[in-house]
């Protein structure tokens, strides 16, 4: 209880005095970085502010507009968990994506269904796993969608987080993101949404061995849906792998954009790479597009006729940090 009211009076003082980031009495500074304002921890053992990740998340002020860093100690916790719109400048940090587990099992829709869902802009991820649990380990279950994470809010970065699931597994949905060193794990269109996101240096784990005898998987299911929207998905450094067959991606809007460069495909790559689903005769409007990567899965001589080939500095300016971040918002993130 004492730790309880000491950290709500602190974060009342804050918010009460409105302080500027300029103001060296509320934050620490290590090089030129600045730490949070406030600092939370989710321990299951009591051992600190809080036993569950939600509470500790509905304890911020809405409209929040101070660097929060939530701690959360290794463990499982079966709970669902959600960033609302009203309270960014979250920073959720777990002490390993092996160690610090969030899972639930809810399924059917997408709406309904994710264990994670982040709404709100400028929020940092660290060192945590989300899982759906319902077909995720493997069962004899029906395979039907089931988030494990639903990101909606713009400017959010996530470091060595895990997404596991099969069916729809992270919903990248709206807003500029950045995921690094990060694992996403499924079968089918388990990376899916319409936001503009580089993924670099992640693995992309394909359990399509799950999936009925002869049905290969589908990494992604991009949403763009008009071609002046700057959304699309981008795959740099990362590692494809797993078991079973997966096709790269499949279009989920009329104008998917889907960019994978200097990757290691294993042999689970279909070689046709990519599939039209329900655009054929439609497809010159995709941008599915492969540059310099290797391995097994990367041979493109048998792949679709439609692929895009991208000329080279298009290539770079997608594979660059600038694809997502033109004003320089991954460096204020306080990390």
């Amino acid at each position: 209880m004492f730790l309880h009211w000491c950290f709500f009076a602190c974060l009342f003082l804050l918010v009460s005095l409105r302080v500027e980031l300029a103001n060296a009495q509320f934050y620490r500074k290590v090089g030129n970085k600045h730490l949070p304002y406030a600092t939370i921890v989710v321990d299951p053992s009591g051992h600190g502010n809080f036993s569950t990740i939600q509470s500790a998340i509905d304890s911020v002020p809405s409209d929040n507009r101070y660097w929060v860093a939530i701690k959360v100690k290794a463990g499982t916790y079966r709970e669902k968990v959600k960033i609302p719109y009203d309270k960014p400048y979250i920073i959720l940090k777990g002490e390993g994506k092996r160690k610090t587990f969030v899972e639930w099992n809810d399924h059917n829709t997408t709406l309904q269904s994710p264990t994670f869902a982040a709404m709100a802009d400028n929020l940092v991820v660290k060192s945590i796993s989300f899982r759906n649990s319902y077909n995720n380990p493997i069962n004899n279950k029906p395979k039907v969608p089931a988030v494990a994470a639903v990101i909606s809010g713009d400017k959010s970065y996530f470091y060595r987080v895990g997404f596991f699931g099969l069916q729809d597994t992270l919903w990248d949905d709206a807003g500029r993101h950045y995921y690094k060193l990060c694992t996403i794990q499924g079968a089918i269109d388990f990376i899916f949404g319409a936001a503009q996101s580089l993924f670099e240096r992640c693995s992309i784990s394909v359990i399509g061995a799950s999936l009925e005898s002869g049905l290969s998987g589908f990494i992604t299911a991009q949403g763009r849906s008009n071609g002046k929207d700057s959304n699309g998905f981008v795959f740099k450094e990362c590692h494809v792998f797993g078991n079973g067959t997966t096709y790269l991606g499949r279009p989920w809007r009329s104008y998917a954009r889907v960019l994978f460069y200097n990757t290691n495909m294993s042999h689970i790559v279909q070689p046709t790479g990519w599939d039209a689903w329900n655009f054929v005769a439609d497809e010159s409007r995709l941008t599915f597009a492969e540059y310099g990567n290797f391995g097994p899965g990367s041979n493109t001589s048998k792949r679709v006729s439609w692929t895009k080939k991208l000329d080279l500095k298009t290539i770079e300016k997608m594979a660059s940090v600038n694809f997502i971040d033109t004003e320089g918002w991954i460096q204020t993130m306080l990390f």
